[in-house]
């Protein structure tokens, strides 16, 4: 199965030529790309987050697979969804699922389902990958949507995805896409996401989970962020560090409700 693009021309230009420009302005000269397990990336539209996304993204050198992660915005599908079969139409080009790896991690995990309906209009997967594409044309994915639950639910797909890696025995990005606060005050949203940032930095998937729930911190994709701490701590992560944060209101001038945007990279 094809599935099309929903929000090119929306969060980000629908037409090859003009995406291409549009992230040659985005995407730092200098880069200096190292070998990451994991990567938390914003995924709102490109003129509010892109340059937090892409200075990211600049970091890490990109794998020939790559596991994307990220909320349930629609509520559609299931509660835990990955695709196993067919490429997400973009307008540079169609990125194909890695079949045997998406196959994989749904045979280890018994919360993942596979369902299309839960990613079909789902726009936090789809931002992250003209990104990809940018550095590697050929890239494959491996899409997983994921709703609330209980840190030993994340835990558990976490797990499964790092077997996964490990038995394919070649290295896999994993990318949480997640925005952080919403619609607060500068302020107030930069003092909740040092918080919950603290946490990320820590490897402490736990923590955050604590920290969002006691603070109520409105970070769209905390679940997939755990997620991806929890596979990375398997595939021996010791370390992250926060590229970029800045929040809507640069773009905007509007601080007075403004949404937060870090980019994050876990070795």
């Amino acid at each position: 199965m094809i599935r099309r693009a929903q929000v090119a021309g929306q969060f980000y230009p629908g037409e090859a030529q003009a995406l291409k420009q549009a992230l040659l302005k985005l995407v730092p000269v200098t880069q200096k790309q190292d070998q990451a397990l994991g990567i938390v990336a914003p995924h709102a539209g490109y003129i509010y987050s892109g340059k937090v996304a892409a200075e990211c993204f600049a970091q890490v050198k990109l794998t020939d697979s790559v596991i994307l992660i990220g909320p349930n915005h629609t509520g559609l599908g299931a509660q835990f969804s990955i695709a196993c079969e067919g490429a997400w139409e973009m307008p540079l080009g169609n990125v194909a699922i890695d079949s045997p790896l998406a196959k994989s991690i749904l045979n280890k995990s018994k919360y993942l389902g596979e369902d299309l309906q839960a990613q079909l209009y789902e726009h936090s997967l789809e931002v992250q990958l003209p990104f990809l594409q940018f550095f590697l044309p050929e890239v494959k994915i491996v899409p997983i949507v994921v709703s609330e639950a209980s840190f030993q639910v994340y835990d558990e797909i976490g797990q499964a995805i790092a077997e996964s890696i490990k038995e394919k025995k070649s290295h896999c990005l994993i990318v949480a896409s997640s925005d952080m606060t919403h619609y607060e005050p500068q302020e107030r949203a930069e003092e909740k996401d040092h918080l919950a940032i603290e946490a990320i930095l820590s490897l402490d998937g736990k923590e955050l989970l604590s920290r969002i729930k006691k603070l109520n911190i409105s970070m769209c994709g905390y679940a997939a962020v755990i997620v991806m701490l929890s596979a990375a701590l398997r595939l021996g992560a010791k370390a992250a560090r926060l590229i970029k944060y800045q929040t809507s209101g640069e773009s905007s001038g509007d601080y007075s409700s403004v949404v937060g945007y870090a980019g994050i990279v876990v070795k």
